[in-house]
């Protein structure tokens, strides 16, 4: 059996835990230590505060898989919503000398997909199936950004490849006046909208400044985390406006990511999406999935479902050593 550190570095929340490793399976995962990314200067820091919380700052593995809401090609990573700067090096050499695994957060996702139980998985919208074990599966997630990632199988649960990427940057596609309406409001601003202005947790507020406008009602409620409390309580009537809008954005990226992919699966994951399960499947977002004009129907076939393990990027950053470490075993 080996031990090693698993983190999922994201925006807000640096998450932390041992995962357990024997015969190529994620046997165990303890108890996920969170810090606010805020709180700490650097990765190198929130590293030393979780050695110091579970007791063990200096009996650390020397070896990790860490999940970053970033891209992790190249010697220096930079998040575009953290202002932490992460260098491969200093990682290697001071916090995991025996072995070290970078993986993109949403890359880190798809490595769970392939892992979890099927009970897991929690249907969404379309056909009522299992995810194939064969072909393309879509993940799209909100948190403190919107990410996304593909997962291909290849006839078995074990045998697989991820893609990462950062579609969540991709040009936010309007669909209707009020979206028209949105873009233009924020382009001024932006020069450039992604769709991640919209669908992430910062992007309520986005949607909530729109319809106030619209409205001609003043916003009073600016913070993101107060806005998605009233929403999902249902206690103020244009926070849930925003939240319903922000449920058919989500479905209408999650279905051109489906398209852009070749999808026969769709799995929805990030910090709200399983917050959102109950309202996902009552709002629009199934409508809007499948709202592809000629390729309507195509998308009508594929199942949706939502992870519901409780920290996948951390199963996901463990998954994607012992995926490496396969993949090393195979090239020496």
């Amino acid at each position: 059996m080996e031990e090693i550190v698993v983190g999922d570095i994201g925006g807000t929340n640096a998450r932390f835990a041992i995962a357990r490793i024997e015969n190529g399976r994620v046997i165990a995962l303890d108890d996920e230590t969170t810090l606010k990314c805020a709180a700490h200067a650097s990765l190198e820091l929130a590293w030393e505060a979780f050695g110091d919380q579970i007791g063990r700052k200096d009996t650390l593995p020397p070896r990790a898989g860490i999940a970053v809401a970033s891209p992790v090609h190249g010697e220096v990573l930079r998040m575009s919503n953290n202002p932490w700067t992460i260098r491969r090096r200093d990682l290697e050499t001071r916090l995991a000398p025996e072995g070290l695994v970078l993986v993109n957060d949403f890359g880190a996702v798809a490595h769970a997909v392939a892992h979890v139980e099927p009970g897991q998985l929690q249907h969404l919208c379309g056909p009522e199936i299992p995810l194939p074990v064969e072909g393309v599966i879509s993940i799209v997630g909100p948190g403190t950004g919107l990410g996304a990632a593909c997962l291909i199988r290849h006839g078995s649960a074990a045998d697989y490849t991820v893609l990462e990427s950062e579609a969540g940057h991709m040009d936010f596609a309007p669909l209707d006046a009020f979206e028209d309406y949105a873009l233009q409001h924020f382009r001024s601003r932006f020069m450039r909208v992604s769709t991640e202005r919209f669908v992430s947790g910062p992007g309520l507020v986005n949607l909530y400044e729109v319809i106030a406008q619209q409205q001609g009602m003043p916003m009073t409620i600016r913070d993101d985390k107060e806005l998605w409390t009233r929403a999902l309580e249902g206690s103020e009537t244009m926070a849930v406006a925003a939240l319903e809008r922000f449920c058919l954005c989500l479905g209408a990226f999650a279905g051109d990511l489906a398209l852009a992919h070749g999808a026969a699966g769709m799995v929805i994951a990030g910090g709200l999406g399983l917050r959102l399960a109950d309202r996902l499947a009552s709002s629009g977002f199934a409508e809007r999935f499948v709202a592809k004009g000629r390729l309507g129907t195509k998308l009508s076939t594929v199942p949706v479902k939502i992870i519901t393990y409780p920290q996948p990027g951390l199963l996901g950053a463990a998954a994607a050593y012992i995926s490496a470490q396969k993949r090393d075993s195979r090239t020496n």
